[in-house]
This record gives structure tokens, C-alpha cells and sequence, in this order.
């Protein structure tokens, strides 16, 4: 059985490697602040005191990090992951950072016959927590083939896009619907509402016709009970667009709506709503329309 390294402990970062321990593999973690890591400990997992540590015990070595120079500092950096490095060695990320970040790392990695992965995923806290992730997959597929059973441990869905990159860049397209399905939702919700008509009864109206979508099934429930907490906070929502908005410019690709959504999210860290979830841009339009979606 593959022996399985996770770094980053985060939000999903922990409920992954959880899933991946429930599933029998050996499992060494690391995570710069200490709780996530012991409450692994406690659960059968085994600590490691660097991200050299883990690749050097590892045959799967995982990260899930914030942002792009995250990844390749624990990748690259001083006790990162390639000086722990060994022969055969698979990194895979389930960060969301630059396609051409992913494509320098794997390019690193090679040099010492690392294999690279960027397999960024899907379906927040919720798919974390019950292992039914979306997990886009970039690399070589003897790579993907090696650790696909651990992959199973974490989700449902896993699609070998293409080659180094090719996973992030089916992220960021992800991100572009999932921004434009956060704030569309915002906008009819309180639409609705100022207009004069319940907005639950609305979205009972509409979400089962041509608008039907994962947002309008999961997320107004939550809106309308009054809890705006993260799944996906707001701010790694604006880093996603970030990451499109700077991709784009170097591709010359349009990509309007994903730049007005953008400043949806930058007024939302404006207005302090940062760590709520990513559904909480509502906030944002209610402040427009002076109204909210509960008055």
C-alpha cells in the first residue's frame, strides 16, 4: 500500500487527509500550525517536522496550500519537498495556484525523477468532509495511475485533463462559472426580494428549469437560515479570479465577466466579509440595494 504525505491542513487540506487515513493508507502530515496535526495524530496519523521530512518517508506526497508561492516554496524552497526528494516520488497539489507555477514545479521535479501532479479540487468543505470531491488532474498518466487509489479515498469524480498545468487550468475555468453562479445568485436573491416576492419562493420557482445548478441547490438554504460561514471563504474566491484575471492576460484571453466578479470580491474584503463564505457576495448587493435578503 502507498505510503501518503499531507501538507497543508487547512479548511479541506485536514478533511482530506482524514479521508485518505479512513482508507487505510499510512499517513505522514505536516501543517504549520500544530492543532490540525494533532488532531490527526490522535486519529492514527504521523507527524513530520518539514515538508522534506514527509517526501523523504513517502511514496505520495500531497499539498494543499493557500497560493501560488506557497506551493513553491514548500515544493522547491530551503527543507521543501525536492530536498527530501527521492527517485519515483509523486507530488501531487490540490492547491489552486498558476498554471505556470504548476508547470515550473513539474519541470523541477523531473529533474530528479519526481513526478508532478496539479490536481486541484471541487466541492468545498461539504466534498472535502464526505470524500465526493471533483479532482481535475494534470500530469502524466502513470503518475495519476499510481496514486488513483488514493485519489478514490478523497473523491468521485477524477478527470486526467491533460498534461502539467492542464488541471489548474481546468480550476480556474471552474472558478469562472463558480464566481459567476455566486454572484447571479446574490443579485436574483435580493432582485426578488426589493421587487417585492419571497426570494425562497423564487428559487423553489426556478431551480429545478433552465437555472438549475449546484449554487441554487446548496447554497440558499444556508443564506436564508442567516449563515454566511465559510465553505469557501470569500478571499480565496478573489485569489481564484486573481489567478484567472492574471492567466488570461498572458494567454490574451476576454474574460469580462470573471473581471466584474472580481470586484464583487474586492468589495467584499473592503467591507470586512472576507472570511465568510463565498456565497456571502450577497452581502455586497444588499449594501447596494440597501436591503437584505432576511428583512
Amino acid at each position: 500500500m502507498l505510503k501518503v504525505g499531507y501538507i497543508g491542513l487547512g479548511l479541506m487540506g485536514k478533511s482530506i487527509a482524514r479521508n485518505i487515513l479512513k482508507a487505510g493508507f499510512p499517513v505522514i502530515v505536516h501543517n504549520r500550525s500544530r492543532a490540525a496535526v494533532d488532531e490527526l495524530i490522535a486519529e492514527g496519523a504521523t507527524a513530520a517536522n518539514s515538508p522534506a521530512e514527509v517526501a523523504a518517508q513517502v511514496d505520495v506526497v500531497f499539498t494543499n496550500l493557500p497560493d501560488s508561492p506557497d506551493v513553491e516554496r514548500v515544493a522547491l524552497g530551503e527543507n521543501g519537498i525536492l530536498a527530501g526528494a527521492h527517485p519515483r516520488l509523486v507530488m501531487v497539489d490540490n492547491s489552486t495556484i498558476k498554471p505556470a507555477v504548476a508547470r515550473h514545479i513539474a519541470a523541477e521535479l523531473a529533474k530528479v525523477d519526481v513526478q508532478a501532479l496539479d490536481a486541484p479540487v471541487s466541492g468545498g468543505d461539504i466534498g472535502a468532509r464526505n470524500a465526493t470531491l471533483t479532482i481535475m488532474v494534470g500530469g502524466e498518466a502513470s503518475a495519476l495511475e499510481k496514486v488513483l487509489p488514493v485519489f478514490q479515498a478523497m473523491g468521485k469524480t477524477i478527470t486526467h485533463v491533460g498534461d502539467a498545468g492542464a488541471g489548474q487550468v481546468a480550476k480556474a475555468a471552474n472558478q469562472i462559472m463558480v464566481a459567476a453562479q455566486m454572484v447571479a445568485m446574490g443579485e436574483l436573491l435580493v432582485f426578488a426580494k426589493k421587487a417585492g416576492v419571497d426570494p425562497r419562493k423564487v428559487v423553489d420557482a426556478i431551480k429545478a428549469g433552465a437555472a438549475q445548478c449546484w449554487t441554487l441547490d446548496v447554497k440558499p438554504p444556508r443564506l436564508f437560515d442567516g449563515n454566511r460561514s465559510p465553505g469557501f471563504k470569500a478571499h480565496m474566491q478573489l485569489k481564484d479570479l486573481r489567478i484567472i484575471l492574471e492567466t488570461a492576460r498572458e494567454y490574451d484571453i476576454p474574460v469580462s465577466s470573471a473581471q466584474e466578479n472580481a470586484r464583487f470580491y474586492e468589495q467584499m474584503i473592503e467591507l470586512g466579509m472576507g472570511e465568510l463564505d463565498n456565497s456571502a457576495v450577497v452581502g455586497v448587493i444588499e449594501k447596494l440595494a440597501g436591503i437584505g435578503i432576511l428583512d
